[in-house]
């Protein structure tokens, strides 16, 4: 046949160690029907600093693979939310094979066409609190390619019809295609009129929507008279695909007839028509391969009076009328992204009538609805069951309603279906069902009530149960609940919704509290940051006393909203905001470093050199304000306002020491005393905060770090500045009479300086 080849790849991302599912790297691909094989290319390295990252530590890398929908992962083995469905998925380590480069590969023979994704993410780490820009981080960036290769041309199989087909000796299969519309109950492939070989030796395998494979449903004709494959319950609106496989070792050419019959349990007593029906009339696509049998390796045959189909009897089922019943719509109500209720026709209250059951389709839209949660709410009205032990089962399934004809034994799996089952009493009037992530398209719920007897479950006699029924699309699982945060992320043009937990609490929908931090523990630390910033009173007390009144307000400032920030900063229960959260943050980043400016600049002196130096103040209000909004987490946006300010004080101090021609401050005590345990605490603060910080410690770490600078601006800050003064001259006395002559005070650096020494005295 002929192959198409088709390629995908996505931009590297960079990945995160994982913390939730909002810090995984999702990727989004999408698989064309007939496609036999995919392989996934799995590009991994490492950079650090714009270049290669050689000397990086081997992290593994966790991919996850799902058609339909995103996986819903669990790497920390934490507990899911009660009543939640959690799909499966398939997962893959990557392992470095390079110093900073690894390749994976993975395989998926004929896969499912549609949506898939990927994600991928890196093992948690200790959760240290890194400085941006403070060093060159390590990144590992991963990056997905696709290859697929699909058939062009299948041969389409019409119900009702035979295809006659001959497998030449050098081929090995043939590959059709046939459509099931929705109110199918039941698909019959048939081979007829085998020749060529003893014993009819072929392998007819059927599968919906992709073509079979060595595990697929598989009849072997050499030991079944008729060859005839039943599928019950096929999935609506998909292809099923056969494939006639001839046995190893068998020579020469072999001829036989491929049928296929669907029986339309919408209608019992007819089967399909045995005419060849359009493309609208059966609710097919309109894009159809080839109209005759399709040999694997080989052209598509040319026609031929011997080609010609012609009708074949089709036999109806008994069992029809069991397995189809009407199917009521719900109605679509978009309130937002992921915010979906799915009301009922003449509902919320559902009649379940005890002689059928009640079916109900739930529609959810591709790529836009597999991002949320999908959730079922069955709430029994005990009031109806007029004194009977009624107990109403629901059975939720994906493309295909599922109503057991078992009674003593009630499931909602088949061996080609798995589906979900709820039920509600007496006893327990209300079950829940959560399914995040859910696969798109229809999604059929089947409810049927049943009376407890001694000999199991039976059908109840003239008993009609009541239930209500809410069905509705949600982006969180609660909303995360009071410790958790839903998330709206998007990769690419895709949306989904995940939890970001907090306060220790963990799991999908943040209910997990094997470590979740306590009440007490939350108090505790909430007011050690809170009252940790207390220590800025004496600092205010110091500027207040030396007359530094501009200095004390940046202080107060400061003291004020780092209180209040911190308290609206909390993770668990225990916050209180008194304004916007983006507004304390930023007006606590601000002060901050308002703090750290205006006592550099007052340790400078300015005032005797620069008559204005008031204007260094405003300057560095404006330049901390504009490098707060840039980045208000940025090393260097930060630190270079810093940096100025010291540049300033050190002119300053190396302008006096010049004039004064020794160093400044000149007394021992005031650099022994002040200066050097000043600096020191203050850098002592810097590194904690710096390389000691984590989101463990981060409570009573950083709480060492407000009071250590706030003790380290009360050691730095100078003492008040002696005003300039000149003594006039005293009055002349008669005959020989002195002058005294005082100097311009400077600031010797004492904190308590004595009475102005006598410099000189000059004789008049």
């Amino acid at each position: 046949g002929l192959f198409v080849t088709d390629y995908f790849t996505r931009t590297p991302r960079k990945l995160s160690p994982f913390r939730s599912f909002a810090s995984i790297e999702l990727f989004h691909f999408h698989i064309p029907e007939d496609t036999v094989i995919a392989v996934w290319n799995l590009i991994t390295f490492k950079e650090q600093g714009g270049t290669f990252g050689d000397q990086c530590p081997d992290r593994s890398i966790t991919v996850y693979f799902r058609s339909g929908a995103p996986s819903v992962i669990n790497p920390l083995h934490t507990h899911f939310p009660r009543d939640t469905a959690v799909p499966g998925s398939f997962a893959l380590t990557l392992t470095w094979t390079l110093p900073n480069r690894t390749t994976g590969v993975f395989n998926v023979t004929s896969p499912l066409p549609g949506d898939w994704f990927l994600a991928a993410h890196l093992p948690k780490d200790e959760g240290k609190i890194s400085v941006k820009g403070l060093y060159e981080e390590c990144q590992y960036l991963f990056q997905p390619q696709l290859i697929v290769q699909r058939l062009v041309s299948i041969a389409v199989l019409y119900p009702g019809h035979v295809t006659e087909q001959s497998m030449a000796p050098h081929n090995r299969s043939c590959l059709y295609k046939v459509f099931v519309p929705s109110y199918t109950s039941r698909v019959l492939v048939e081979v007829l009129r085998c020749r060529g070989a003893e014993g009819c030796p072929l392998w007819l395998r059927v599968r919906a929507k992709a073509p079979p494979l060595h595990n697929s449903t598989t009849l072997d004709c050499r030991e079944h008279s008729p060859c005839q494959l039943a599928q019950d319950l096929p999935f609506w609106q998909h292809w099923y695909y056969v494939l006639v496989e001839k046995h190893p070792g068998v020579p020469g050419t072999i001829s036989f007839q491929v049928t296929v019959q669907l029986t339309d349990c919408s209608r019992p007593s007819l089967a399909r028509p045995p005419f060849l029906p359009s493309s609208a009339s059966m609710n097919m696509p309109h894009s159809f391969g080839a109209a005759g049998g399709l040999a694997l390796g080989d052209s598509p045959p040319s026609t031929s009076p011997n080609d010609t189909k012609y009708p074949v009897p089709i036999p109806v089922t008994s069992h029809a009328r069991d397995q189809c019943w009407p199917v009521r719509p719900t109605l679509r109500n978009e309130l937002d992204t992921f915010s979906v209720h799915f009301y009922i026709f003449f509902g919320p209250n559902v009649s379940v009538p005890p002689d059928r059951p009640a079916v109900f389709v739930i529609n959810l839209l591709p790529v836009l609805d597999s991002g949320g949660v999908l959730n079922l709410e069955l709430r029994l009205n005990v009031s109806s069951l007029c004194g009977e032990n009624v107990t109403v089962f629901g059975c939720l399934n994906h493309e295909v309603p599922l109503t057991s004809s078992d009674n003593t034994s009630v499931t909602c799996e088949t061996e080609s279906l798995a589906g979900f089952l709820l039920s509600v009493n007496a006893t327990a009037s209300l079950s829940r069902l959560r399914i995040p992530y859910p696969q798109t398209g229809s999604w059929y719920l089947s409810l049927r009530s049943l009376c407890a007897t001694e000999h199991g479950f039976e059908p109840c006699t003239n008993v009609t149960a009541e239930v209500y029924l809410r069905a509705y699309l949600s982006p969180c699982i609660n909303d995360c609940g009071i410790y958790g945060q839903c998330k709206l992320l998007r990769t690419n043009n895709y949306l989904y919704a995940a939890c970001e937990c907090k306060a220790g609490w963990n799991g999908w929908g943040c209910t997990d509290n094997a470590e979740a931090f306590s009440y007490g523990f939350q108090l505790l630390s909430t007011l050690l940051l809170c009252l940790s910033n207390v220590m800025f009173v004496p600092p205010v007390a110091i500027a207040v006393r030396s007359h530094y009144l501009l200095e004390a307000a940046v202080y107060i400032f400061t003291m004020f909203f780092s209180t209040f920030y911190h308290a609206c900063d909390q993770p668990g229960i225990v916050v209180f905001c008194i304004m916007e959260y983006d507004v304390l943050q930023f007006c606590d980043f601000l002060g901050s470093l308002m703090s750290v400016w205006v006592t550099v600049i007052a340790m400078a002196r300015l005032q005797p050199i620069v008559k204005q130096a008031s204007v260094l103040y405003l300057l560095g209000a404006m330049l901390l304000s504009m490098a707060l909004q840039m980045d208000r987490h940025g090393l260097w946006n930060l630190l270079g306002p810093s940096l100025f300010a010291l540049g300033i004080m050190a002119v300053a101090w190396t302008a006096r020491t010049i004039r004064r021609r020794h160093c400044y401050p000149p007394t021992w005590k005031r650099w022994a005393f002040y200066l050097c345990p000043g600096a020191l605490i203050a850098a002592a603060a810097v590194l904690l905060y710096a390389f000691v910080e984590t989101e463990e410690n981060y409570f009573y770490i950083h709480s060492i770090w407000h009071l250590l600078i706030a003790g380290s601006v009360g050691f730095l800050l100078p003492p008040r500045a002696k005003p300039s003064r000149r003594l006039g001259p005293l009055p002349r006395r008669k005959g020989c009479g002195y002058q005294l002559c005082v100097n311009e005070q400077e600031e010797l650096g004492l904190v308590d300086p004595a009475v102005a020494s006598i410099n000189s005295i000059c004789t008049s």
